[in-house]
């Protein structure tokens, strides 16, 4: 199953699957999120929330039934991590403990973060507002994020500043080019 190999390829402690249905919160609390999300989704009162406040008080993550996520989302180590409601991930995403996507508006508008696909977002950090979180962009630990992250660029710091794109540091290129010309 490719949720399997998800967490193999970024878990090096993966032991085998059962140890992922038993004994990982992050994938319980996304698996009563499915649960949770479907009955949000058909209108149903009451119910998906209560589920959520149970995934909650079992693994330590809270996700808002009406959040939508994508395939494969690991969530690693979870404790603490929060999910809005209008929060939205993309598919085969990384997100460890202590993160927030969280809404900086009180109206009942889209206000919390998009991820897109391949995302990595470090311990402790908080992605603020309805903003966009690139393709296979990387934000660092403890960062706060509040403007828009590019594709295949990895932001750290608060406030969160570009530290490297497509996987070369600011100014690397340049002293690359320097090297060439001697």
């Amino acid at each position: 199953m490719k949720l399997f190999e998800t967490y193999k390829r970024n878990d090096p402690a993966y032991k085998n699957a059962l140890e992922v249905i038993f004994l990982y919160p992050g994938f319980k609390a996304v698996l009563f999120h499915r649960i949770s999300h479907s009955m949000y989704r058909m209108g149903i009162p009451f119910f998906p929330r209560a589920l959520s406040e149970f995934s909650r008080f079992l693994t330590g993550i809270e996700i808002h039934p009406g959040a939508k996520i994508g395939k494969r989302l690991v969530i690693d180590h979870g404790m603490g991590v929060v999910i809005g409601e209008t929060a939205e991930i993309g598919d085969d995403c990384l997100i460890y403990h202590g993160v927030t996507l969280g809404g900086v508006d009180l109206k009942p508008v889209k206000r919390h973060p998009t991820l897109g696909n391949g995302v990595v977002i470090g311990a402790g950090s908080k992605i603020l507002g309805n903003i966009r979180i690139g393709d296979c962009a990387r934000v660092g630990a403890n960062s706060v994020v509040i403007k828009a992250v590019p594709d295949h660029t990895t932001v750290a710091g608060i406030p969160a500043k570009v530290v490297a794109q497509g996987g070369v540091l600011p100014g690397e290129e340049l002293k690359h080019d320097k090297i060439e010309e001697k």
